[in-house]
This record gives structure tokens, C-alpha cells and sequence, in this order.
């Protein structure tokens, strides 16, 4: 269950990132109001995952699947440019996730 609760930090990451892009600076209120909204229930589910999930874990997949998920956004739906750099450093992101996870499952 905690996993799920991981997923939903997650989610809720993004939207609250996408809605911060989306405020201007703040200056449409109701984009704006989601930021509060999402990171407040993202925080609440990451806190409920870290009962059971070893925080360095629970960190590093939030953090780098959010940064993911977070790019692609910026590339699909913000028309950014995609630099083999920035392709480079999110798989390099990705696979620091991997070692960490295998890394607390070793023995």
C-alpha cells in the first residue's frame, strides 16, 4: 500500500510543478491555488509512504521519477527542446534510482 502512496506523491508532484508553470509567476489564481493544493496531498502521501519504504529510497524515485515525468511534460506539452545532454542526465538520474533500489534490497 505504501508503494501506492508513493505513486500518488508522485503524481500529485507533477501536477503541483505543472500548475507552477501554468500560475505565471503566480499570476493566474487559480493554477496558482493548485500549487498549494497538490504539493500539500503530495507531501501527505510521500510522509505515509516513508513508514515503510527506507527514506533514501522513497526520495530518490519521487525526486527522479518526478524530474522524468516533469521533463516530459516540458518537452510534449511546453514544446522545450531536447538536447542529448538533457536526455543523457535524466537516464543518468534514472539509474541512480535503480542502484539505490537494488541497493536496498542487497543483503
Amino acid at each position: 500500500m505504501h508503494w501506492i502512496y508513493l505513486a500518488a506523491a508522485i503524481v500529485f508532484e507533477v501536477a503541483g510543478t505543472t500548475c507552477m508553470k501554468l500560475s505565471e509567476g503566480f499570476a493566474r489564481p487559480v493554477p496558482s491555488i493548485l500549487v498549494g493544493v497538490f504539493y500539500c496531498v503530495c507531501f501527505y502521501c510521500l510522509t505515509i509512504a516513508m513508514k515503510t519504504i527506507d527514506l533514501s529510497v522513497t526520495y530518490a524515485i519521487w525526486s527522479g521519477v518526478g524530474m522524468a515525468l516533469i521533463s516530459a511534460i516540458g518537452v510534449l506539452y511546453f514544446r522545450e527542446p531536447v538536447t542529448a545532454l538533457k536526455i543523457f542526465g535524466t537516464l543518468a538520474i534514472l539509474g541512480g534510482i535503480v542502484a539505490l533500489n537494488l541497493s536496498a534490497k542487497a543483503p
